[in-house]
């Protein structure tokens, strides 16, 4: 039998993996579109002559990337997890 207390946790466990798949499913979404838009970029570069200007665009729009995915990865979301749980003891 489920006492009230652990049907609340449950329900809170749900919603946080809920929203942790949110966030990587936004991750996968921008890699994917940032991939498309850079093949593309390629293509057009390759076509134009080969200047070999998309260097920019991939270097400046694949530092975001990095960014979102280093942010996704959850490296420091320990301590968040941590911290979160000390004020929850704090409040009981």
């Amino acid at each position: 039998m489920i006492t009230w207390g652990e049907n609340m946790e449950t329900d809170e466990k749900y919603l946080r993996a809920q929203e942790r798949v949110k966030e990587l499913k936004s991750f996968y979404s921008h890699l994917l579109v940032y991939g498309a838009i850079m093949a593309l970029l390629i293509f057009i570069d390759y076509s134009d002559g080969g200047n070999w200007w998309v260097y920019w665009p991939i270097i400046g729009w694949g530092i975001f990337v990095a960014i979102h995915g280093f942010n996704v990865s959850r490296i420091g979301k320990s301590w968040e997890d941590k911290k979160i749980k000390e004020i929850m003891e704090k409040e009981k």
